[in-house]
This record gives C-alpha cells, structure tokens and sequence, in this order.
C-alpha cells in the first residue's frame, strides 16, 4: 500500500493537522468531530469570570428587592374566615399576601392559631400538615418542620416556613403580615 492510499495519513484531527503528527491518544482514539474545537485559555478565563460577575449580581438584586420590598412594601390584611369555621386539628389553604403564594392555617389546639407559609424551603415543594405528630411533612424529599414553630426538624430544609401573623377580631380571623424569624 502507497502513502497516497494510506487513510491514516489522510484523516485529519480537529486542530486540522494529519493524523500521524498528532499525539498518540489521538490516534488511538480519533475523532471526527466538525464540532470538536480547543478552547484558549484566555475565552475560558473570560467566560468564567463573566459567569461568576452575572452569579455575583444576580445576588446583590435579589438582595436589594428584598430590601425594597420590606422598606416599602407593607403587606396586605386578609380576612381568612371565621374561628368558628376551623375546627381544632383543622388545617386550611389560603394565599398570602398574593395569590402566587400558597399558605396554610392550623388549629392544633382551640386557644392556638398559627399559619405558616406551605412551601417547603428546600425547592418550594407543598408542606401538609400531621396534626397527629405535631410536623409539617414535605413529601418531595422528606422535610419535616415543627408544627408550632415552622422550624426545620429532619430531611433538607435548612431555614425556617415563613411564619404569617395572624389577628383575631371579632370572631374573624385576619393575616396581617409576616413574623420575624427568632435568631
């Protein structure tokens, strides 16, 4: 066989350059790739510092919409039914202080009312209630959440349910905002 029939010799790799002046774990292990290409060191160094800068203030504006938002956002007061149409070990769904925003009321006991934001904080998954155990149960990877407190007991969430604040007036139960975690 001649040179000139050798297909060894007329493949080329991806930096352009034939086959047998490529390193050998080229040639053991060839491909073809119209889309294989080298990055320099200087577009991967420029890529990961624009992708970490756009990590970094990503960051500072969630930050600052949530400062704006408690400087001048004061959420709304909503009428959540009467006491009497929760009985105790009850629970009930409600939104608040949007209707984007899942929440549940809880009965435990007939002098106690709490309610709690009903998204897990792990990945915003629902949170139902166990009267019976005294938790709020996330079924997506296994939460648990102390029923009086919202605190995380087991499973991955590692912050506290958003807990809403509640009045009762009248016989009528209002949300009227939300309560500061305890340090």
């Amino acid at each position: 066989m001649s040179l000139d029939q050798d297909p060894e010799l007329h493949t080329v790799a991806p930096n352009r350059q034939p086959m047998w002046t490529q390193p050998k774990w080229r040639r053991d292990f060839p491909i073809d790739s119209p889309q294989d290409s080298y990055v320099a060191r200087r577009d991967f160094t420029k890529f990961m510092g624009l992708t970490s800068l756009a990590f970094v203030v990503a960051q500072f504006w969630i930050a600052l919409q949530n400062r704006w938002r408690k400087a001048h956002g004061k959420p709304p007061v909503i009428a959540l039914g009467s006491l009497d149409e929760l009985a105790v070990g009850e629970s009930r769904a409600f939104h608040y202080p949007t209707e984007r925003d899942p929440a549940i009321l809880l009965r435990p006991a007939a002098d106690v009312l709490l309610a709690f934001s009903s998204q897990c904080t792990h990945l915003q998954c629902p949170v139902l209630p166990q009267m019976e155990t005294g938790r709020l149960h996330c079924p997506c990877h296994a939460g648990y959440f102390d029923l009086q407190t919202g605190a995380p007991l087991a499973g991955p969430p590692r912050r506290p349910l958003p807990r809403i604040a509640l009045e009762v007036r009248g016989g009528a139960i209002y949300a009227t905002g939300f309560e500061e975690p305890a340090a």
